[in-house]
């Protein structure tokens, strides 16, 4: 069980790469559009990513799980992809009554216009089933072993090549199976439609409850990228951008939530403060308040009720399902391309269905989400922040330090660099695998700006940041290979000795986990003291040549190449 959540978990925070793409879509798309400035090659800019989302999605899911999120996980993503569709493109049969509707002259046209908008449904499929295909095999095989007359095609490069050959296999999966996987996803759409306000509901309490695990990403994919089909564009999110006007079911209910339920929820943490704790309080709530109004982005505040005081998260997934039903029996429709906020609101506002119905509605749900929690917590004496208790840390406030020092900070709250085993992000939160979780200091986590922690399966931890997650993990990541560089360039000088010292080394290069070390004389070598310094084994092709594997073979050559120039 441990290791399936540890794997949606990689897929979740996987899928937020190619969907991190979408807002400049959206943008360049209505501004493009004659409603607004009118100039088509704009519109045909932003038109031109979301018909090619698919591919977005094969190299983004591919670079998210891959280890370092390597590049040549993306170009195994692409080919599997490629290979897939146009070998699905090749096997789709496309039916008589098509051809004969069309005529002689243009069959070849009609069979090419069926194939493509068959392709439009599957390409997002694909892509997220190539991403995860060449995902696994650059984790797999970026450090194989070839004979030597096949040494070239070794290590990352062999990735493209064995995810093309898995490509033929998907595309023999998806264009002769094509029939019964359309069959699918019709049923899979018109069960969803059937299930009218009571799936409506499911899906928005389900998606708040889900943000605990980051799973909510899949469920929102599902919504967003395959439901429906509108002149062979499947997704609400999709299809709301093609002009469907149908399209928008699964999104207009965040924003009475979003714009207006949760800064009310803001203002009745902070009303319901300790008197000498509101100053404080009241600062972080209105900046969280303005990040939910603006940008429609949620998890810092969420986070800063969701274990304090977990009746109130139980609430707060009750209202966004009934939001989710209230729009829709409205006939309200709302889009976004990144989140419920008034950004999006106001830019996507005339391709919307009764967008003016937002005011009423918000306005009913920001005295719902003020008077409810209000109550909520001043009956049930809830530990929200400014009433939770006081620690005796001292708190260090983020805006005094630079990017490495705030950096450096995170680490020293996440128990040293030698606890940190990996380090990623998604759109709010540090997605870490540590050596010893209880080895954080929660508190400090919080005065350096974090709203909460998540610990998943049995050495993750997730940290909630707010939209700078992505930022802070890069420098963190950037600190800790410095520390590393550091620690080996040491190493490198009792390395350097055991290798018989700089007068007996000629030359140092590194290749894929081996340092390859070219000397004078391989017998002043000391193999034992080597052993002891990290050299994991030990190869001698040739008299004067001798490879190291290290853990860390890049950092090693790096701290041996000055020492012998």
């Amino acid at each position: 069980m441990a290791r399936l959540m540890d794997s949606t978990q990689a897929l979740g925070r996987a899928l937020m790469l190619p969907i991190a793409v979408l807002p400049v879509a959206g943008l360049l798309l209505r501004l493009g559009q004659p409603d607004l400035l009118d100039i088509a090659p704009i519109a045909a800019a932003g038109g031109a990513i979301f018909s090619n989302l698919g591919l977005l999605f094969a190299i983004g899911v591919a670079v998210g799980l891959a280890r370092e999120n390597h590049g040549a996980a993306g170009l195994a993503g692409v080919v599997a992809f490629l290979v897939a569709t146009k070998g699905a493109e090749v096997l789709i049969v496309v039916p008589h009554d098509v051809i004969a509707a069309a005529g002689a002259a243009y069959q070849d046209l009609a069979t090419a216009a069926y194939k493509a908008r068959q392709l439009a449904k599957l390409s997002v499929p694909i892509g997220i089933i190539s991403g995860l295909i060449a995902g696994a095999l650059y984790n797999r095989y970026s450090d194989i072993k070839l004979p030597s007359y096949l040494a070239f095609f070794a290590g990352r490069r062999f990735v493209p090549i064995v995810a093309g050959a898995a490509g033929v296999v998907v595309a023999f999966v998806f264009g002769l199976g094509w029939p019964f996987l359309e069959g699918a996803m019709d049923a899979l759409s018109r069960a969803v439609i059937a299930s009218g306000e009571l799936g409506l509901f499911v899906y928005g309490v389900l998606n708040r409850v889900l943000i605990v695990t980051g799973l909510h990403h899949i469920l929102n994919n599902v919504a967003w990228f395959l439901v429906g089909d509108y002149h062979g564009v499947t997704g609400d999110l999709n299809r709301f951008f093609a002009g469907d006007p149908s399209a928008g079911v699964f999104m207009s209910g965040f924003f009475p939530v979003m714009m207006f339920g949760l800064p009310a929820a803001c203002l009745a943490m902070y009303r319901t403060a300790l008197p000498e704790r509101k100053r404080a309080t009241g600062g972080l709530l209105l900046s969280l308040a303005l990040t939910s109004f603006l940008t429609g982005v949620t998890e810092p505040i969420e986070f800063t009720f969701m274990f304090l005081a977990p009746p109130l998260y139980a609430l707060h997934a009750l209202l966004t399902g009934l939001a989710m039903v209230t729009m829709d029996l409205l006939q309200v429709r709302l889009g976004f391309s990144f989140s419920a906020g008034l950004f999006d609101y106001v830019l996507n506002f005339n391709k919307s269905s009764r967008p003016w119905m937002l005011l009423p509605v918000g306005l009913v749900y920001f005295g719902l989400y003020y008077g409810l929690f209000r109550y909520c917590i001043v009956r049930f004496t809830l530990r929200t922040p400014g009433r939770e208790a006081q620690t005796d840390a001292a708190a260090v406030a983020p805006a005094s330090l630079d990017d490495q020092a705030l950096a450096d900070a995170y680490i020293a709250a996440l128990g040293g660099a030698a606890n940190l085993r990996s380090v990623e992000a998604c759109t709010t939160r540090l997605r870490l695998v540590m050596a010893d979780r209880e080895r954080i200091h929660a508190d400090r986590l919080r005065q350096l700006g974090a709203s909460g922690t998540v610990r998943i399966g049995a050495d993750g931890l997730q940290v909630v940041v707010g939209p700078v997650a992505d930022q802070i993990a890069g420098t963190i990541r950037s600190r800790l290979a410095g520390a590393q560089r550091a620690a080996a360039a040491v190493d490198a000088t009792r390395v350097l000795a055991a290798l018989g010292g700089a007068t007996n080394v000629v030359k140092v290069e590194t290749v894929s986990g081996r340092v390859l070390v070219t000397v004078h004389d391989i017998a002043r070598i000391d193999e034992r003291a080597l052993a002891a310094f990290g050299v994991r084994g030990i190869a001698k092709p040739s008299k004067t040549s001798v490879h190291l594997l290290h853990a860390d073979a890049q950092a090693l050559g790096l701290g041996l190449a000055p020492l012998v120039r």
